[in-house]
């Protein structure tokens, strides 16, 4: 039976009064309604590290596109923002021979494996109470396996992991509210080109 992980975060909330929150962000709007809301009880460092994202060009558009609503936003703690590599070779790799799996399934399963290892690994090194991703708040994406993939991490690196469905209490449309208001670009494909390839076929 799949965990209520709204529940799970509001309960782990009880307890939290300004400690430190690496997260992860896939682009600004996804961002927006998660930075807004835990920005009340973390100190967040955005985490941007989305090798999936193609072409380039898009990737430099997303980046910049997170920094300009950070510095926008108004929050209890300054939120701070780190751009990790772009490794965009080795996601390649790791999703070699699923090119043709619909989204949603096991390329995508890989790509989040991928990014939140990464954060977990940034977290314990430099000493991060908690660490998390925005990827939950959209409904393309499955939170449940997130959470699943967060909770191996946890244990694996021995640094807490938020867990979280950021979609849950209308998440997804307060994110949609943000971008409007901030006039954020919102992209219509998640970010890789096998993604970006299924979009325009649909």
């Amino acid at each position: 039976m799949n965990k209520n992980y709204q529940r799970v975060m509001e309960e782990i909330l009880k307890n939290v009064n300004g400690q430190t929150l690496l997260l992860h962000s896939c682009c600004a709007p996804c961002s927006s309604y998660v930075i807004e809301i835990l920005s009340n009880y973390f100190q967040i460092t955005v985490f941007y590290y989305n090798p999936n994202i193609s072409p380039f060009i898009e990737y430099q558009k997303r980046v910049e596109e997170q920094k300009k609503f950070i510095k926008s936003l108004k929050t209890k703690y300054k939120v701070k923002f780190i751009e990790s590599d772009y490794d965009h070779e080795n996601y390649l790799k790791l999703v070699e021979g699923l090119e043709t799996v619909k989204e949603g399934g096991v390329r995508c399963f890989k790509c989040y494996e991928q990014r939140l290892e990464k954060t977990a690994i940034f977290a314990k090194k430099e000493g991060f109470d908690y660490f998390c991703t925005t990827l939950s708040v959209s409904p393309y994406k499955n939170a449940q396996k997130l959470n699943e993939i967060g909770e191996i991490l946890e244990q694996k690196y021995q640094v807490k992991y938020l867990y979280s469905d950021f979609k849950k209490n209308n998440g997804y449309k307060r994110s949609i509210e943000l971008s409007k208001t901030y006039n954020l670009y919102r992209q219509d494909y998640c970010g890789c080109k096998f993604s970006k390839k299924d979009y325009y076929i649909k």
